[in-house]
């Protein structure tokens, strides 16, 4: 018979207690692992801010801490924008980063010339973010159209870029110093028939990112699911600061696995697998595309990241093809990729995505882990990796437990009145439990074998010390589907005739 243990044992003086203690009745054996967003990127050269970790619940906060037009508003922008099309109430933490010490700032600049022959107006963009419109008047000087092309962009906050007016051009520079700031790219829409030639010197120039240790430093025991990388994938040094990190998160004792989403806007197959191929078993790292896009690779990959967030968050099951980003502006029809090139960036550890009806679609989600001559690579596709934190969570949020963390361990055979006590089949039906709960979210399959394959015992050399094993299987996803048409063509039935 269980003992209670409302009134301590020892006490003897005549008393009544009621220990009041609430007692979990829900059937199912799965809690949905709660995602978290991890975004490590640069503010503003011109900011100061704190480089501890801060959560921000608007891409405003963000700017007014770290500085509009900075890597990390960018960001938010697309995480979490006004319109509220983001990634709704999961958890945004930014990790910030200052410019290394001896980094460059990219630089252009852009040089009208020309006779101005009638008023005409004009917006600059700036990886497809808009300055304020300007106008030249007819006649208007070359020193008149520097200043209102400098003004132009300084009087837009969100632009990534300051201009500086030097009467005959006027230079552009990126908000933030790095490689990153090469990655800017420059055009000017209007006026075309006005008279005003524009040459534009693209930013360049651009040197030494940030180290981002420090900031993967901070992140300590929070389980930081999804890892956004503000940088950009030519920055090897990052990328194995990010894979040394996510292997560790692997590890047994730690048991938090990440995913690391970093841009990459390449237009051809080639330029996009470059990375990939030369890091073929880094599970941890994973490029979003969006092939020719003018857009920064850190707002193509926010953008993705923020759809990928939500389905993962709310049905981990769920992969991610023919999700929407419609804040991408995607490249030329020509720029992208057809079938057979998809195919190829998968086998090369890249993801893809589809342009459709002039909207750029979320297509395959992978890592870079493709190891030569695997065919089935275990750590590609991202929504696996997802379905393995969940699996991870609930083991952890059962054998991590007051009611597992200290019990006493006994033989299944042995009688107790200790309703502490826990045998090895109690161990074996909490794993079944957690896997029923799985299989009915679609987590995973087959739940009757993987039950089979639940093992638990004492371990023999130690008395203190409950062993258990179980093999799960991951359910699969709708990424191809093969339908054979077949057809053939009426004949009228023959008729008689009296």
């Amino acid at each position: 018979m269980a003992i209670s243990t409302a009134v301590d044992l020892s006490a003897v003086a005549r008393v009544v207690g009621i220990k009041t203690s609430f007692v979990d009745l829900r059937q199912s054996g799965s809690t949905l692992l709660p995602q978290r967003i991890a975004v490590v990127g640069q503010g503003s050269s011109a900011s100061t801010y704190s480089t501890t970790k801060a959560q921000v619940t608007s891409a405003q906060q963000a700017a007014e801490t770290y500085g509009f037009g900075s890597p990390l508003h960018l960001a938010c922008l697309q995480l979490l924008p006004q319109n509220g099309d983001g990634v709704g109430s999961i958890p945004v933490t930014l990790y910030p980063l200052v410019d290394a010490g001896s980094s460059v700032a990219a630089a252009g600049d852009i040089t009208p010339s020309g006779t101005q022959t009638a008023a005409a107006s004009y917006i600059v963009y700036v990886n497809n973010i808009a300055s304020q419109a300007f106008t030249f008047a007819a006649a208007a000087t070359i020193a008149d159209r520097t200043l209102a092309i400098a003004d132009a962009i300084n009087g837009a906050l969100f632009l990534p870029v300051t201009a500086t007016d030097n009467g005959t051009d006027v230079t552009i520079t990126a908000k933030w110093k790095g490689l990153t700031g090469n990655d800017l790219k420059i055009e000017i829409v209007g006026g075309e028939t006005a008279g005003t030639v524009f040459a534009i010197t693209q930013p360049v120039g651009g040197l030494i990112n940030p180290d981002v240790t420090t900031a993967l430093d901070q992140i300590g025991d929070v389980w930081e699911t999804l890892i956004l990388n503000c940088l950009n994938t030519a920055d090897s040094a990052a990328l194995t600061a990010f894979n040394t990190f996510g292997e560790g998160r692997w590890g047994a004792l730690t048991r938090k696995p990440c995913v690391v989403f970093t841009g990459d806007t390449s237009a051809t197959v080639a330029a996009a697998i470059a990375v990939p191929e030369a890091r073929k078993t880094d599970r941890v790292n994973c490029q979003l595309v969006a092939p020719g896009s003018n857009d920064l690779p850190l707002v193509v990959a926010a953008a993705q990241l923020a759809r990928i967030a939500a389905i993962a968050n709310n049905n981990p099951a769920h992969d991610y093809g023919s999700q929407s980003v419609s804040l991408i502006t995607p490249g030329t029809d020509a720029q992208q990729w057809a079938y057979n090139q998809r195919d190829q960036a998968v086998k090369g550890g890249s993801s893809t995505t589809v342009v459709k009806d002039g909207v750029v679609n979320v297509s395959d989600v992978v890592t870079f882990y493709h190891p030569t001559g695997d065919t089935l690579p275990a750590y590609r596709y991202v929504v696996d990796i997802i379905k393995l934190q969940n699996v991870i969570f609930n083991l952890d949020l059962v054998f991590a437990s007051p009611d597992w963390d200290g019990a006493p361990l006994i033989p299944d055979d042995q009688a107790t009145s200790n309703r502490s006590a826990r045998k090895p089949k109690a161990a074996k039906a909490a794993i079944a439990a957690v896997v029923d709960g799985l299989a009915l979210e679609a987590i995973l399959s087959d739940p009757a074998a993987i039950k089979k394959t639940i093992i638990a015992g004492i371990n023999e050399s130690n008395p203190k010390r409950l062993d258990a094993a179980v093999t799960v299987k991951l359910s699969g996803n709708a990424g191809i589907i093969s339908l054979d048409l077949n057809f053939g063509f009426y004949f009228g039935a023959a008729t008689l005739v009296a």
